[in-house]
């Protein structure tokens, strides 16, 4: 059920993002989530979309390297307290996370999740059984 995610390597200059996000706009992409992570010369951009091939083809076409990488989606309670249960579940069964950031939108109740683990069937397994809710692609399309 993991999640597809859009890793885009972007230069660090002005304009860039805007390029990016025009050419979004410009295929009716809509970004859930994204985390951007930089060094002076270049950054990495990740993003969770309602439609990947729309997005994927899009940015191809500015000349962007993209690739797609399966993350774990997942909702949880919208308190204090919450994102360090799953943490806990994942990390006394051994699982690292890797990253980890939050969608753009939250429910009156709940928050979304991004995870990226080293295995995904694993976390959501022990997930699953500690009773977090995962989200498929499909559910993204919803928000």
């Amino acid at each position: 059920m993991a999640l597809k995610q859009l890793n885009v390597f972007v230069e660090n200059k002005r304009g860039a993002l805007v390029e990016i996000t025009k050419a979004l706009v410009a295929k009716n992409v809509d970004i859930r989530a994204l985390s951007i992570a930089d060094t002076e010369e270049f950054g990495i951009l990740r993003m969770i979309v309602n439609d990947v091939d729309s997005a994927r083809e899009a940015l191809s076409a500015l000349g962007c390297i993209v690739n797609i990488t399966e993350v774990v989606g997942l909702k949880i309670g919208d308190a204090p307290g919450k994102l360090s249960q799953v943490l806990e579940v994942l990390d006394n069964a051994g699982i690292n996370v890797e990253y980890l950031y939050a969608f753009l939108m939250r429910t009156e109740r709940h928050a979304y999740v991004v995870l990226r683990v080293a295995d995904n069937d694993v976390a959501e397994s022990v997930l699953t059984v500690a009773g977090f809710h995962l989200i498929s692609d499909a559910d993204v399309c919803k928000l």
